[in-house]
């Protein structure tokens, strides 16, 4: 049994931890702690694993079929597991892109699929919904999922 089926997407608990993913990531964001993209999160996982406290891969149900999405996934995953890097599962990719707005006129658009959170480890448990965020993964964890899904909720 997963910890979606223990706790329905449209429970209160629920409900805030994708609140608190979304307040995270919008913070990371306006503080330039949020790498986007696959490709960038792997060079920072291979410069600095240390710096990185949460991996978020999206995903919509579109891109279940996209195996090479897939392994780029089950490859980010594993090394976050092997780093102490808590991980997430995010379905709701629109709302993903309105918390994190448009890319600059002019600029490529980003690729949402996976973002990396990063924070001197001083002040790490102080962020905006990050204590929330790795207590959720916890949960999880110690019912044998590892990489738990959160729904964002369209608004």
């Amino acid at each position: 049994m997963t910890l979606e089926e223990l706790l329905p997407c449209d429970s209160p608990r629920m409900r805030a931890v994708g609140a608190a993913v979304e307040r995270l990531l919008a913070a990371a964001q306006r503080s330039a702690r949020l790498s986007v993209g696959v490709y960038e999160a792997a060079k920072l996982l291979n410069a600095d694993p240390d710096s990185v406290v949460l991996c978020v891969l999206a995903t919509d149900e579109e891109d279940e079929g996209d195996i090479a999405l897939q392994i780029h996934f089950t490859l980010i995953q594993a090394f976050c597991c092997d780093n102490d890097i808590h991980i997430v599962r995010v379905a709701g990719m629109r709302r993903l892109a309105a918390v994190l707005g448009e890319p600059a006129p002019g600029a490529e658009p980003r690729d949402l699929h996976c973002l990396l959170v990063t924070m001197p480890h001083a002040d790490a448990w102080q962020s905006h919904g990050l204590a929330e965020v790795a207590n959720y993964c916890a949960e999880s964890r110690d019912r044998n999922q590892w990489v738990p899904v959160v729904r964002l909720q369209e608004r």
